[in-house]
């Protein structure tokens, strides 16, 4: 049986190769591209400059389809969220953010996540699988449709509606990385998306060797979640600190800074009330980052049912982002978007089943933020 191939998730050279197989040249695999992910083209027999045994063939081999919609939300300050199915009882979740100056699409990597940070309710549904590359790709060329991008009087004035685009949805995008990989480099052909690299920005919770290897193969803007600014408290609030701590984390930021495509790293901070967020918390994290380039994106925590955590109070809030602005760090905090439609960061799974101790675990945070502060 011939094989489907979704071309969704073919970046330049896989679309040659697969060209190639087909008795095409390679001008082919541009022409290909810039139909399906430029115009947002699903129908061969519509992409008219393509030679039409050729649309025939990809009639019978190939498919441009990105995964099903089961829910479109909009917010009332206008963020939207699509549920898309991605098989055997799993969704996932892609948001845009409209600004003035910028529409931001935050995409997913997993169906859930196996990362578990405590503040997230993503990973209280638990790991479900790695999405492939046409549907990471997929929830883009679906936000892109969804919003008018293929309309050709937009495309001759030159707007876009989806300007950058961030992998801080569901899952760890590291974690799956050669899938991430191949998204990226779609997602800046010219032939495709054409995005700068200074717009794609990949999130990660502390990876250590993934970061060193994206630095190599695809240095795009890089996000850590930070969180806590010792391994003590961070081993509670993101687990994957336990085998990646804060010494080694911040030397792979280093690192990743010499080929990256902005001069900072950007730290995010979820603010927990009791948790996170003294004064000495803020003093040990410019402490910690004297030496790493970098901004701090605030974040108020966005409950969920059962999290057993607090956001903290606005005051003690901008207290903390005064502390690092005065230290001369840029600080901004993250405004809350899409609540109304549970689209807001950290909300992404929705209402899930807890599956974890929660209790015992968020009584370890408290004390371990105890104890940072009697130090």
């Amino acid at each position: 049986m011939t094989e489907i191939v979704n071309l969704l998730g073919l970046d330049a050279d896989g679309l040659a190769r697969r060209c190639a197989d087909w008795g095409q040249k390679p001008f082919r695999a541009r022409q290909l591209m810039r139909w399906i992910h430029q115009r947002g083209e699903h129908d061969f027999d519509a992409m008219s400059d393509l030679a039409r045994d050729f649309r025939e063939v990809l009639g019978r081999c190939a498919r441009v389809a990105a995964p099903p919609v089961v829910a479109d939300h909009v917010s009332a300050d206008g963020t939207r969220k699509w549920l898309l199915d991605v098989g055997a009882g799993n969704a996932i979740e892609a948001v845009f953010i409209p600004e003035v100056d910028r529409g931001t699409l935050c995409i997913s990597t997993q169906a859930g996540c196996a990362v578990n940070c405590l503040f997230c309710s993503t990973g209280k549904q638990g790991f479900s699988r790695n999405l492939e590359a046409h549907e990471i790709v997929g929830q883009l060329w679906h936000a892109n449709r969804a919003l008018g991008a293929g309309d050709p009087a937009q495309r001759a004035r030159g707007e876009r509606p989806i300007s950058n685009v961030v992998f801080m949805g569901m899952g760890e995008p590291l974690q799956n990385y050669a899938a991430t990989l191949a998204a990226l480099r779609i997602l800046l052909d010219d032939n495709a998306y054409g995005l700068s690299r200074r717009r794609v920005t990949v999130s990660t919770s502390g990876v250590v060797p993934m970061i060193d290897r994206l630095r190599d193969d695809c240095p795009v803007a890089l996000a850590v979640s930070l969180h806590a600014p010792d391994d003590a408290l961070r081993d509670q609030l993101v687990p994957l600190n336990r085998k990646y701590p804060l010494s080694e984390l911040m030397a792979a930021c280093r690192r990743y800074l010499e080929r990256a495509p902005r001069d900072f790293i950007t730290f995010e901070y979820v603010m927990l009330d009791g948790v996170n967020d003294s004064d000495r918390h803020a003093e040990q994290l410019l402490a910690l980052v004297r030496d790493v380039p970098c901004k701090f994106n605030l974040i108020p925590f966005n409950a969920f049912p059962n999290s057993g955590l607090r956001r903290s109070p606005a005051d003690r809030i901008r207290r903390f982002a005064q502390r690092l602005a005065d230290a001369g760090i840029v600080t901004t905090t993250r405004r809350t978007r899409g609540g109304d439609i549970d689209a807001a960061c950290g909300q992404l799974a929705g209402e899930v089943r807890d599956r974890t101790r929660l209790e015992e675990r968020t009584a370890r945070v408290a004390r371990a933020g105890e104890a940072a502060e009697a130090r």
